[in-house]
């Protein structure tokens, strides 16, 4: 919609009332009539070009791109021989090859077979003290290979707990103190289900 232009009789009509009418704020400065106010030049709204977004910088990530492929089973502990296997040798090694190889005789033996932990312990101790008091150096232990789960229950126990906790019991006082070489027993002897212990010289 357009405005209207004032006509000649109006801006004296206008004029005539504006100078009888006393000012409301003389303080203030007057302005002109607005059809005598200096028109400032239009300014034309330039459309504003859409900003081109900057390329991201962040790498493109889809779940699971960094995964590493696990190769791991679910075995709750290295096996037993490996960790053996890697304890450097401490007895003569003329002997102990022949101890892998089943040709020392064992001077005793200990059957665990059937035990629970709370028994199995102290009567290691027992055994493997006793031995020693006695002057034996090679001692038979047998765990037995284990059931698939010994303990019923909803946390995962691994097969053949005296399996796995004759070895650490063996390493630990007071039997560390008399034991010089655990290893697993030659299979005419009962093979991963038997350890040999041999046992340091009586002082």
């Amino acid at each position: 919609m357009t405005r209207r232009k004032l006509t000649k009789e109006e801006l004296d009509l206008w004029k005539q009332v504006a100078q009888e009418t006393e000012r409301l704020h003389p303080d203030r400065p007057a302005f002109p009539h607005a059809s005598v106010q200096p028109s400032l030049p239009r300014t034309s709204k330039k459309k504003s070009q859409p900003v081109a977004p900057e390329p991201s910088l962040l790498e493109v990530f889809e779940v699971g791109s960094k995964a590493r492929s696990s190769t791991l089973g679910n075995s709750l502990k290295p096996a037993v021989t490996s960790a053996l296997a890697a304890r450097p040798v401490q007895m003569d090694d003329k002997a102990f090859r022949k101890m892998k190889r089943g040709k020392l005789k064992p001077e005793g033996k200990l059957d665990l077979h059937g035990m629970r932990i709370d028994t199995a312990h102290p009567a290691l101790t027992r055994f493997i003290l006793r031995a020693h008091a006695n002057g034996k150096r090679l001692v038979l232990v047998v765990t037995g290979k284990g059931k698939d789960r010994d303990e019923p229950g909803p946390i995962p126990v691994p097969r053949g707990v005296l399996r796995h906790n004759v070895p650490q019991w063996l390493l630990l006082p007071p039997l560390s103190q008399v034991v010089l070489q655990v290893t697993p027993a030659h299979i005419s002897h009962g093979g991963d289900g038997a350890y040999y212990v041999y046992l340091r010289r009586p002082r």
